[in-house]
């Protein structure tokens, strides 16, 4: 199917990860990006990954993507980065997004991140999977920062997960602007919308905030990219919303973006 519209099980990082699966579906979604996150969002163990389809049929869900950041300038960074690519292919989940820096890390390394990153693609391209590195931290806070990196790393099985708010928290750019740059190694999209501006840690449901979605979704469509969106939120930070009211800013989004021809 193309692009498939999924719930990020990160939009519910204080809660449990069957809180998250039940609450995506509820919202309609039929499609999931799990999240593996070491230090804030573990909601996926590398454990059992032929049982997975199985668990998130359950649900009614299929994961599309699997969330699983950590600090690619590291040996346990990489570790950790290897092993979700090696989950990921028995699980059938064809992309796997990280971060150069992992979650909390902004003041990165290009050098230490470069002296390992081509072991990720190594292992990416022997399992069959994509990497897709977001735009998040320092070295890729915007489209165009990174461009010049993602072009000497020159790897096939590298890509891109575009964030449409993290490249106005980061790079203080806005995505309609900066997004051309990048396009053609776009691969996964990750929909988040901004009411905070630069450093301003401020993701509402879609269409709550200042983002253009609906240019950057025709901007999309014209390049013709297929790949899968998710819709991720991350509110005012912790304490996290109620449960009941992240399903609803979940549902919301997704009737944002149908309102816009997407779902």
């Amino acid at each position: 199917m193309p692009n498939p519209l999924a719930g990020h099980t990160n939009s519910f990082h204080t809660y449990g990860v069957d809180e998250a699966l039940r609450g995506i579906a509820d919202a309609g979604y039929r499609y999931v990006e799990l999240s593996a996150v070491p230090g804030w969002t573990e909601h996926v163990s590398f454990d059992r990954p032929r049982e997975l389809r199985a668990w998130l049929a359950g649900y009614g869900l299929a994961a599309v993507s699997l969330s699983a950041h950590s600090d690619l300038t590291t040996r346990d960074g990489l570790e950790h980065g290897a092993a979700a690519i090696r989950f990921a292919a028995e699980a059938e989940i064809p992309i796997v997004n990280t971060a150069i820096g992992g979650h909390g890390t902004t003041d990165e390394s290009e050098e230490a991140f470069l002296a390992g990153v081509d072991s990720v693609a190594d292992e990416a391209e022997r399992a069959g999977i994509v990497v897709a590195l977001e735009i998040h931290g320092d070295l890729m806070a915007s489209g165009r920062r990174a461009l010049p990196l993602v072009e000497r790393i020159g790897r096939e099985s590298v890509k891109v997960n575009y964030d449409t708010a993290n490249v106005e928290y980061y790079g203080g750019e806005l995505a309609v602007d900066d997004l051309p740059a990048i396009l053609p190694y776009v691969v996964h999209v990750h929909l988040k919308d901004t009411a905070g501006g630069l450093g301003n840690w401020d993701f509402p449901a879609l269409g709550d905030g200042v983002v253009d979605l609906a240019r950057i979704l025709e901007i999309l469509r014209d390049a013709g990219y297929a790949g899968p969106y998710s819709v991720e939120l991350e509110f005012r930070g912790e304490p996290w919303p109620p449960l009941d009211e992240v399903v609803d800013a979940m549902r919301r989004s997704r009737e944002h973006l149908a309102g816009l021809g997407l779902g």
